[in-house]
C-alpha cells in the first residue's frame, strides 16, 4: 500500500533563500515547458508530449529554462505539466470545460518533488534531511516514518515549509470484528451512528470566523503591492491553514474511532458538491464530509475494514418498518404512525443505512 507523511522544516534564512530559489527555478521550467508546446502546435501543428521534452531537457537548461538543482526533479517538473495536458484532453473528450493549462505565477507555484529517493535527498543518521542544493534542514519527527520512501516532495505553505514522503509499506490488518455500524452524516451533528450516538459538529470555520474577518479587512485597508498587504495577506493564509488543520485532524480522529470498533461501516453515497451549490454551501464545505469520508476508506483498507456506500435515497423519508415517514428539514424527530418508533431522525436514517449496507455486502 501506498502512504504519506507530512512533517514540518526548520530552514535556516541561507536555506530558505536556496529553498525558494529551487521552486521558482522549477516554476520556470515548467512555464518555458508550456510556452515550448505552444509555440511547436501553434507554428508547426506538432503536439509535443513528455518523451520529447525531456529528450531535450539538458539543451532548455543550457538555453537558461531553469529548473531545479536535481536533473531528477526537473524530470518531475514535465511530468508534472504532461498530467495536465492530459487532464485537459480528457475533460475536453468529455464534454466537460477543458481548463487550458496556463502559465503558473509565483503564487501558484508552492512545491516541487524528487521522484526517487536517494537521487538528491536522504534522511541523514543525525535525522536531518539532506537537499541538493539547499544542505541539511532540521525536520520536526512529530511521527515515525514507517515504511520505504519512494518520493520526497517540499511544499511551502503559509511560509512554512513541509516535507512530503511517498512512502510503500505493508498494511496490518486489525482483528476481525462481528460489528457494523452505520453513519449519516449531517449538519446539526458532524454524523449520528445507528449505536444512537451522536458526534458533535465543530464547524472549525464558523469558530475562526471573527479572526478571518479581522485579518480580511485588514488586507482589504493595505495598499495593493506594499509589504504590509503581503504580511495581512500571509497572515490571512496562516489562519485558514490553521482552520483546515484542525479540521483534517477532527477527521482523522473520528475516522480511526470508526475503524478501530468496526468491521463494516456503512454510509451514504452522498453528491456533496452538487450539495455544495445551495444556501448551505458554507456549512457543507465547513463540515469536510468528503474529506472524512476518503480519511475513513483509506483507514478501513489499511486496517482490512469495509466501506460500502449506499444510495442515500429515502434513508431520511423511511421507517425501520417500511412506511414512508415524510418530513421536513426542520422536523428532527422520527414518529411513524405505523409501528409507533418516535427516535431521532438521523439516528434512524443512519439504522436504515446500516441495514442497506448489509444487504449491499452479502450480496457481494
Amino acid at each position: 500500500m501506498r502512504k504519506a507523511y507530512k512533517y514540518r522544516l526548520y530552514p535556516t534564512g541561507k536555506q530558505v533563500q536556496a529553498l525558494n530559489s529551487q521552486i521558482d527555478e522549477a516554476r520556470h521550467l515548467y512555464n518555458g515547458a508550456l510556452e515550448q508546446r505552444r509555440f511547436a502546435y501553434q507554428r508547426r501543428g506538432v503536439s509535443l508530449n513528455y518523451h520529447d521534452q525531456a529528450a531535450d531537457l539538458k539543451d532548455m537548461r543550457a538555453a537558461g529554462a531553469g529548473g531545479p538543482a536535481n536533473f531528477s526533479a526537473c524530470q518531475d517538473v514535465l511530468c508534472r505539466l504532461d498530467k495536465a495536458f492530459k487532464a485537459f484532453f480528457r475533460r475536453l473528450k468529455a464534454g466537460q470545460k477543458p481548463g487550458f493549462p496556463r502559465f503558473k505565477s509565483r503564487d501558484r507555484f508552492d512545491a516541487y518533488t524528487f521522484p526517487a529517493y536517494g537521487d538528491g535527498c536522504k534522511i541523514r543518521d543525525n535525522g536531518k534531511l539532506y537537499i541538493q542544493g539547499v544542505g541539511e534542514l532540521k525536520v520536526k519527527w512529530h511521527r515515525q516514518l514507517v515504511g520505504k520512501v519512494k518520493t520526497v516532495t517540499i511544499c511551502r505553505r503559509a511560509g512554512r515549509w513541509h516535507v512530503c514522503f511517498a512512502v510503500t509499506y505493508e498494511a496490518e490488518p486489525l482483528p476481525e470484528l462481528a460489528t457494523g455500524v452505520g453513519v449519516d452524516v449531517g449538519l446539526e451533528h458532524f454524523a449520528a451512528l445507528s449505536t444512537g450516538e451522536m458526534i458533535a459538529n465543530p464547524r472549525w470555520l464558523r469558530r475562526g470566523q471573527a479572526k478571518l474577518r479581522r485579518i480580511q479587512r485588514r488586507v482589504a485597508r493595505r495598499r495593493k503591492g506594499s509589504s504590509g498587504r503581503r504580511k495581512a495577506v500571509l497572515s490571512l493564509q496562516r489562519t485558514h491553514e490553521h482552520v483546515a488543520s484542525q479540521r483534517r485532524d477532527f477527521c482523522h480522529k473520528v475516522a480511526r474511532q470508526l475503524v478501530d470498533a468496526y468491521q463494516l461501516i456503512a454510509v451514504e453515497n452522498l453528491n456533496v458538491k452538487g450539495m455544495a451549490r445551495g444556501f448551505l454551501a458554507k456549512s457543507v464545505h465547513d463540515a469536510g464530509w468528503t474529506s472524512f469520508l476518503n480519511i475513513l476508506g483509506a483507514k478501513a483498507e489499511e486496517a482490512g475494514r469495509r466501506v460500502v456506500k449506499v444510495n442515500p435515497a429515502g434513508t431520511s423519508q423511511h421507517c425501520l418498518c417500511g412506511c414512508e415517514v415524510r418530513k421536513g428539514l426542520s422536523e428532527r424527530v422520527h414518529r411513524c404512525s405505523e409501528c409507533g418508533l418516535n427516535a431521532p431522525r438521523d439516528t434512524v436514517s443512519a439504522l436504515l443505512i446500516l441495514r442497506l449496507g448489509r444487504s449491499l455486502e452479502a450480496s457481494t
